[in-house]
């Protein structure tokens, strides 16, 4: 049976002053946790915590900078040993290939993966801390199921989150011993300011508010992958399980129809 949030916990939360992190930050809040939060935006982490002032705590920061986050770590344990990070800072920046530009891919790795893994640096010494006073703890990754098939304008976005969850994985083997758990968030698309400026279709979408009770469900649970909606992650799946050839033929045709799509909107 999953400990997870069943009692008040600690909980650090990146990302937090928008879209899907700032519906987590309220869904956690409501139900009487304690939220240090995390964004690039003090002003938004200041207006989230007048939700509940007394078991909330800004520290703004950007993820991908080694020295902002070293600068907050001692703030992961204001309310006590932290329980729980929730690493869900990132962005999606989608490539024209006939205009290629490489800072596209490095954008959203650098954001993505290795803001993610800098996180780290701080959060699992806490994470540890918690572990020795015999209390279970918890690593999640957001992620995406958008790496599972090849979809066009999103090898940089893709090729991060593919990345992220291969960290993430690897890490839930090496951190098994220790009594961490490391549990990966994959939505499908979920309506943030992010998938706003999307210019195509976008199937299954759901709230950021859906998505956060989801995931606060999910980890109550002690689910260890969390994936959703299932129509659209488990579609994707099983396109993934087909043949490469026909994978290629599929994500090219699409590739194409979206080309077009653009070309006649403009």
């Amino acid at each position: 049976m999953s400990k997870r949030l069943e009692s008040a916990s600690n909980i650090w939360i990146t990302g937090a002053s928008s879209g899907i992190g700032e519906a987590v930050t309220r869904e956690l809040v409501q139900q009487g946790h304690q939220l240090i939060i995390t964004g690039r935006r003090q002003e938004a982490l200041d207006e989230l915590c007048t939700l509940a002032p007394e078991r909330m705590r800004p520290a703004a920061a950007d993820t991908t900078d080694r020295e902002a986050l070293q600068s907050i770590s001692d703030d992961l344990e204001t309310f006590g040993n932290l329980d729980m990070a929730i690493l869900n800072a990132g962005t999606c920046e989608y490539l024209e290939i006939a205009e290629y530009d490489s800072s596209i891919i490095d954008h959203n790795i650098t954001t993505n993966v290795v803001g993610t893994a800098r996180c780290l640096d701080i959060a699992l010494p806490a994470l540890r801390r918690t572990v020795q006073q015999g209390r279970p703890a918890t690593l999640v990754i957001v992620s995406s199921s958008a790496w599972w098939f090849p979809f066009g304008r999103a090898e940089g976005y893709g090729a991060s989150k593919a990345a992220l969850t291969y960290f993430a994985q690897s890490l839930r083997a090496d951190l098994a011993s220790e009594g961490i758990d490391v549990v990966v968030v994959s939505p499908g698309f979920v309506k943030t300011p992010l998938t706003d400026r999307n210019d195509f279709p976008m199937p299954f979408l759901v709230s950021a508010e859906d998505a956060a009770k989801r995931i606060v469900n999910g980890l109550r649970k002690g689910k260890m992958e969390i994936a959703f909606p299932k129509r659209f992650t488990w579609s994707l799946k099983l396109l993934g399980a087909l043949p490469q050839g026909i994978i290629d033929r599929m994500s090219a045709s699409m590739s194409r129809q979206n080309r077009k799509e653009q070309e006649s909107n403009g």
